[in-house]
């Protein structure tokens, strides 16, 4: 026998030896099961290049694909129907996943608890729901973020920039994670100034570019000269403002790209940040984090870079709450904080911090913001 295939013989001895210490530790099949990948599924109701929504979760599952010992698994263009069903229970039945990111807001109920009842030994992580202790299935759990943190620096840009003091928002739900960044929004503004108003479309829908276009065009007859949205892609938005000379901040991800002489700054999602604690705790076989949230602080969002013409006083205001922010000192939504009816929603003396479970069930429009819920 040569040496090289003598040095071989050692090697596959040491091996066999190895697989057998393995395998009477914990047997062959718990040895087999370390030795797999975990799998993870990303559900996307649109476009993955969307630029907006579901190009952030993307480009998140892009990094965790990346992680040693991850399999990702996505489906995009999902409905919010029984089809989502489906599709959970294909990549758990098919592809073995043992952990799943179903990430539009009407995912959760029913669908998500559908199958997380079927399915108890998989864990689900929805994006926006509001998971509740002793409700809710402990395999499933929500995540969030703070995005109305970014979006009240948004509106202190665009209160910087408006000359009409009229700015606008095209939104497509009214529901509480929306209201709260047209909220944010106006408030921002109206710290630069207090007279300042907000026009709000609702489309009805989180993709309706025919919808989204003419809200925007309405909007700019109106005389709103600075845009913002909260729907899943912002690009008609973006563009539409920008063809009629509007500046706009944007939503979810970068549009910068798109119209680089209107875009002054944006709202962004950090999303790994989040993927990063329940995929961890997931491989780990630790308890499933059943809510998880957290702001510019925590990393969960971001703001785009400012765009060239944003003044040097603006960013400094910005600049300075943001600070603020990251330290904790700096609350959004405080008493006395009146509706636009006149209603007091806040009372005076009153603080929301972000983590209060309150703001999640936001239902009204701040004094100031032109529309209705």
């Amino acid at each position: 026998m040569s040496e090289e295939m003598q040095w071989k013989r050692r090697d596959w001895i040491k091996q066999v030896g190895a697989l057998g210490a393995a395998a009477s530790a914990g047997g062959w099949a718990s040895w087999a099961q370390a030795a797999a990948p975990l799998t993870v599924g990303f559900i996307y109701v649109g476009a993955k290049d969307d630029y907006g929504y579901n190009q952030a979760h993307a480009e998140a599952a892009a990094v965790v694909k990346t992680w040693p010992g991850i399999k990702v698994v996505e489906e995009e263009n999902v409905p919010e129907t029984t089809a989502v069903q489906k599709t959970m229970q294909g990549m758990i039945v098919q592809d073995g996943a043992k952990l799943l990111f179903p990430t539009s807001f009407g995912y959760f109920d029913p669908h998500v608890l559908a199958m997380a009842g079927k399915f108890p030994d998989i864990r689900f992580a929805h994006c926006g729901g509001l998971w509740t202790e002793g409700k809710h299935p402990k395999n499933v759990g929500s995540f969030f973020g703070y995005i109305d943190e970014a979006q009240y620096l948004n509106g202190v840009i665009a209160g910087h920039m408006s000359k009409s003091k009229k700015i606008g928002f095209v939104a497509a739900k009214p529901i509480p994670q929306v209201l709260r960044n047209i909220n944010a929004f106006t408030l921002g503004a109206q710290s630069v100034h207090p007279d300042i108003t907000c026009s709000v479309i609702f489309t009805g829908d989180w993709s309706m570019p025919v919808k989204e276009a003419e809200a925007t065009n309405s909007l700019a007859d109106q005389g709103v000269d600075v845009f913002t949205m909260h729907v899943d892609g912002p690009k008609v938005i973006v563009e539409t403002a920008a063809k009629r000379g509007k500046f706009v901040c944007g939503y979810h991800a970068s549009q910068a790209k798109l119209a680089p002489q209107a875009y002054l700054t944006g709202a962004e999602w950090n999303w790994v940040t989040p993927y990063k604690q329940i995929v961890e705790a997931a491989k780990n076989g630790q308890p499933h984090p059943n809510f998880v949230r957290g702001g510019l602080k925590e990393g969960f969002v971001k703001s785009s870079p400012y765009g060239g013409m944003v003044p040097e006083a603006a960013r400094k205001q910005a600049e300075s709450i943001r600070a603020a922010m990251m330290k904790g000192t700096f609350d959004i939504f405080k008493g006395e904080l009146k509706d636009n009816t006149g209603k007091v929603v806040i009372p005076k003396g009153t603080v929301h911090k972000q983590t209060d479970v309150a703001l999640e069930g936001m239902n009204y429009l701040v004094a100031g913001v032109i529309g209705k819920v």
